[in-house]
């Protein structure tokens, strides 16, 4: 089904004059076209109360794919789509950037994008039966070493059933669109974004087992810590510390991210074709 806006918020991250500056003149752009569209911060407080109260039917964000992220946090538990505009450096999540983001505006106006729907994570921190806190992720959950060298000991359990026990750097627990991210880089399979699987990475495993293991969607994995000097990190924020016996548990989440889409759904392929192939041109010869 098309999608039109008609009440849409720009944003962008404050410390990025350019993204700010530009975010400025998207709404300017969308004045224009007779669609009333404020720009802000991100983490103006005010503004972000407005998404909350679902004021908005998409925010327009100005960044990189880690403020793409940020706005996923704030937009998926209010059903808000996301369109990012690329002005960062890679745009895994992104379709659009900076040199052409007019044509998709007008493009969207016309009723010619769709909404896609990507599954989130929960990740709940458990000390002692009690809860210490919960987040929704859109890439991954991380339980691992902090700033010492040493590895971390981790036991991970699927449905309450021993799975594994863990002797490495960390533990990813990673959503399909995650796929792309660190749990690639430690050696994961690529998964398409429309898939709704729980995907298990081992970060530089130790006389343990080195594989990655795909979850059904209705799995629920408990990650019991072992050792001290771990952390729990998700979606790249600031890491949480851990101590001997804390449990990560990580379940679907029971909300969706939505993103604002152009195209046919083969754009997926297409992009990380283009990132990996420019990412070999970097390399040296």
């Amino acid at each position: 089904m098309s999608f039109i806006p008609k009440h849409p918020v720009v944003t962008a991250y404050p410390k990025n004059a350019e993204a700010m500056a530009e975010a400025e003149i998207m709404s300017s752009y969308l004045k224009e076209k007779n669609i009333t569209a404020p720009f802000g911060s991100i983490y103006d407080e005010e503004l972000r109360k407005r998404v909350r109260r679902g004021e908005f039917d998409l925010l327009i964000m100005a960044g990189g794919d880690g403020s793409v992220l940020r706005a996923c946090h704030l937009c998926a538990p209010s059903n808000v789509p996301v369109l990012g505009v690329n002005l960062g450096r890679i745009g895994f999540l992104i379709q659009v950037d900076k040199t052409n983001w007019r044509e998709y505006f007008d493009k969207l106006l016309n009723g010619e994008a769709w909404i896609e729907k990507r599954m989130l994570l929960k990740a709940e921190h458990i000390r002692a039966g009690e809860s210490l806190g919960n987040w929704i992720a859109l890439n991954e959950v991380v339980v691992g070493r902090g700033q010492n060298l040493r590895p971390v000991h981790l036991t991970a359990s699927v449905d309450n059933l021993h799975l594994t026990s863990y002797v490495a750097d960390g533990l990813i627990a990673s959503t399909p669109t995650g796929s792309t991210a660190y749990a690639l880089a430690a050696g994961g399979p690529i998964l398409p974004p429309e898939l709704r699987n729980i995907l298990l990475v081992p970060i530089a495993a130790h006389l343990s087992v080195d594989r990655a293991v795909v979850l059904s969607e209705g799995s629920s994995v408990n990650i019991e810590v072992q050792s001290e000097n771990t952390v729990l990190s998700v979606d790249g924020q600031a890491p949480i510390s851990l101590m001997e016996d804390d449990h990560v548990l990580i379940t679907a989440s029971d909300v969706t991210a939505q993103f604002v889409r152009f195209g046919d759904a083969g754009y997926f392929y297409r992009n990380i074709t283009v990132h990996m192939n420019g990412n070999s041109l970097r390399l040296p010869r």
